[in-house]
């Protein structure tokens, strides 16, 4: 009974981080994006297309930290310890991007100022996240149920790298985002931004990739040989496939493929990390079962969750179904 609440914990945090990445992700990509937009019309119209959204959004990371805390308190600990500052860093991004969110419409004097502030919210918040997900990647540091490691060990090559990678990505989807809630010279430019920033992403995820198995931990045998080469072979083979449907779907015209098939690339990243790190939640550390807690424990938060879940799943669907459709510089959806 513990290792299925274990893993059923385990997956519940997953789904809630995936689904943070991907709600949130299109907001903060589109904050990374705002400086190329035109002032007036086209900032107002990126804006409004995610205003309805945005804060609801964020509830799923909300869940993911506070679901770690609740069902695995030793990996909660260790992780905030080993990543304090870019976790703080993002936290503080998070904050002050939204606060230049509200105060752009009602202090019109100083909009630059905070459009400014919006994107380098939006900015530091994806480069916190990437290098958060590569700091663990590489291994933390743990002395028994402690961490062991220095304050700036998670600032490394490969962390910089996959916190510029999920800057780019996160700017993929939000131009995605766009190309479906805009029309006209915005949708143009959003589909121009899909162009260079899905060659930019491929190119990221493939070199992330090609290092990843040669970092500490046991990487490489999961991957490269056999049989698991067999068994993972399918992830690169699917993101292949999607990224030539990208490319066809927008040579096409397509408004919402690009879109889909940006987030079916996210979700077969997000198992192949989950290839690379399971049963771990820091990888080669600590188990999902070393850092666990109380079975009788999760039970209690398992009914909660069953309620929270599926009624956060029922107002964001309601939010997004309201919302639907284009979306112009007075904040209209048609």
């Amino acid at each position: 009974m513990t290792l299925d609440l274990t893993i059923i914990w385990a997956c519940i945090i997953v789904f809630a981080v995936f689904v943070y990445v991907v709600m949130d992700g299109f907001d903060l990509g589109i904050g990374i994006l705002f400086p190329s937009f035109a002032v007036g019309h086209d900032r107002d119209t990126a804006m409004n297309s995610i205003a309805p959204l945005w804060d609801g959004n964020e509830t799923w990371l909300v869940l993911g930290g506070g679901g770690l805390l609740a069902a695995f308190p030793l990996a909660y600990g260790l992780i905030l310890s080993a990543l304090y500052a870019p976790i703080i860093a993002m936290l503080l991004a998070l904050i002050f991007r939204g606060v230049a969110f509200e105060f752009r419409w009602r202090d019109p004097a100083h909009r630059a100022f905070w459009d400014a502030a919006f994107t380098g919210g939006s900015f530091l918040a994806a480069l916190s996240q990437g290098v958060v997900l590569g700091a663990l990647l590489q291994g933390v540091s743990i002395s028994g149920r402690a961490y062991a490691g220095g304050w700036w060990d998670w600032l490394t090559p490969f962390s910089l790298l996959t916190g510029v990678g999920v800057v780019v990505a996160y700017a993929l989807i939000g131009s995605t985002w766009l190309i479906l809630k805009t029309e006209g010279a915005l949708q143009q430019q959003a589909v121009r931004h899909a162009w260079r920033l899905g060659a930019i992403t491929l190119l990221a995820v493939i070199v992330v990739s090609l290092v990843t198995p040669f970092l500490k931990g046991n990487y490489f045998d999961r991957w490269l040989t056999y049989p698991n080469i067999l068994l993972v072979a399918p992830i690169p083979i699917l993101v292949a496939m999607a990224s030539y449907a990208f490319a066809r779907s927008l040579k096409s015209g397509r408004e919402l493929a690009p879109f889909l098939l940006t987030l079916f690339v996210f979700f077969l990243c997000f198992i192949g990390i989950g290839i690379s790190v399971f049963p771990y939640v820091i990888p080669g550390a600590v188990t999902i079962w070393d850092a666990a807690t109380e079975p009788s424990s999760q039970v209690f938060m398992l009914f909660g969750t069953a309620i929270v879940v599926p009624l956060i799943l029922a107002y964001t669907g309601w939010a997004y179904w309201v919302f639907r459709g284009k979306v112009n510089a007075d904040g209209y959806h048609s």
